[in-house]
């Protein structure tokens, strides 16, 4: 970028889902300005999504087409940063991108999504895949959360600015020894592909063992369908679906839970699995995406294949029947988040993509976050 453009660039504009929005780049983009980032750099945030009916969707997109232009227009010079998942997501998007490289805007591509491998080789087609190769190319830097994740994007795109930069997550306080009932938590969706019916498999085979135990699965999808299957286990005392949970009654199920369990067959870099290793939890979850960047097995908690009821439900006993391992690996877990995924740590190497791509922070007096409408 040449000296002249850098002088110029002024802003952020930040393309996001809204932040009441169920998902992780919610849950990601709320961590950035829990952390300060729109109180740094003068980013306006657009919301590009949001939950509800199709037509309340389309209302949001067409809206923060329309408040995006207005934006581009207004200051000139401005950097793009776009939070992009697969599918839906991933188009929406791109409608976006395409008009802030019009406008020769730079572009911060950065990927979310867990199941974008299989978007990409059996859902698009080959135009679609010719226009994520294309956005992936033109991006003046393309972000992954995880270092398997950049492996695999850098079989699509020659482009040199290809950074890992995981997501952020904040510290939990250290918890006293869990008592009372023995809670293994699920956050997530709830459907097939997260790895549910082999969870409640898993669960079935382990009553016996632990008579007391209590699975919560707090998510939104296909709960009925779940609740079926754990009615014909026979473990339907033991299964409690809260469906979707805010951010209070999150924590306060990492409080009281002794481990998290995530068998999902795909993820990106999951927020459940950082917040739980934050508050002191061991995690069982599939050796996907970038699960094994931050769960070491036998160290911080279970890396099981994904999809294989036997290997999870061994696991899930293995620390169940061992307080004391549950103790070692929550601690082994957080001390991993307080080195390496705080939003001190974290947000650094966002800020310094900002600042090479020519944008100052904020000074004094100077408005840096304006909240979609």
């Amino acid at each position: 970028m040449s000296a002249t453009r850098r002088r110029d660039l002024r802003r952020i504009v930040m393309l996001g889902t809204a932040f009441d929005t169920r998902g992780g780049i919610s849950t990601v983009v709320s961590a950035y300005r829990a952390g300060g980032l729109f109180e740094h750099w003068p980013v306006d945030y657009v919301v590009t999504h949001r939950d509800g009916s199709a037509p309340r969707k389309l209302w949001t997109a067409l809206k923060a087409l329309g408040r995006f232009a207005v934006l581009l227009a207004a200051h000139q010079r401005v950097l793009v940063h776009a939070h992009c998942s697969s599918r839906a997501s991933l188009w929406r998007k791109s409608v976006f991108l395409a008009v802030a490289m019009l406008a020769r805007c730079p572009v911060v591509f950065h990927l979310h999504s867990g199941g974008f491998a299989r978007f990409y080789e059996a859902e698009c087609g080959l135009l679609g895949r010719w226009i994520v190769r294309q956005l992936l190319e033109r991006a003046a830097c393309v972000i992954a959360v995880s270092e398997r994740w950049r492996d695999w994007l850098r079989r699509l795109t020659t482009n040199p600015r290809l950074l890992c930069i995981p997501n952020p997550v904040q510290l939990a306080d250290a918890q006293a020894e869990r008592g009372g009932r023995t809670v293994v938590l699920y956050l997530g969706r709830i459907e097939a592909a997260k790895g549910i019916p082999e969870l409640l498999e898993a669960i079935a085979g382990l009553r016996a063992a632990f008579p007391g135990l209590e699975l919560v699965c707090a998510g939104a999808g296909s709960i009925d369908a779940a609740a079926t299957q754990a009615a014909r286990l026979g473990i339907e005392d033991a299964v409690r679906f809260p469906g979707w949970i805010g951010p209070g009654e999150k924590r306060a199920w990492l409080q009281r839970a002794q481990l998290l369990v995530l068998p999902s067959h795909a993820e990106g870099l999951p927020m459940a699995v950082l917040e739980a290793m934050a508050a002191g939890l061991p995690v069982v979850a599939s050796s996907v995406g970038g699960i094994p960047d931050v769960v070491k097995d036998g160290v911080t908690g279970c890396l099981v294949a994904p999809g294989d009821a036997v290997g999870l439900q061994e696991a899930l006993g293995r620390l169940l029947g061992n307080p004391s391992l549950r103790r070692a690996m929550g601690e082994a877990g957080r001390e991993v988040i307080r080195a390496r995924y705080t939003p001190e740590r974290v947000l650094t190497q966002l800020e310094q993509v900002y600042a090479e791509l020519g944008v100052a922070r904020a000074t004094a007096g100077l408005e840096a976050f304006h909240k979609a409408t």
